[in-house]
């Protein structure tokens, strides 16, 4: 099984952006998703932004880790 993490895009130069993932900032590949903008919300696997998911998919996916740890 694989697991995503979903995090906040803080910051895009070129395909590289820098997101924040529960207050830890790390940079990723971007160059899967077209138009990725700061302040929009990804799912994240392998070091990739993968799929961008709406606010209320991060908060979700936040709540169920957290039950999870």
């Amino acid at each position: 099984m694989c697991v995503g993490l979903s995090a906040k895009v803080v910051s895009i130069k070129d395909d590289t952006a820098v997101i924040d993932a529960g207050g830890a900032q790390r940079e990723i590949s971007a160059g899967v998703l077209d138009d990725l903008e700061p302040g929009d919300y990804v799912m994240v696997h392998a070091g990739v932004a993968i799929a961008r998911i709406t606010e209320s998919d991060e908060d979700e996916a936040a709540d169920v880790m957290g039950d999870l740890l």
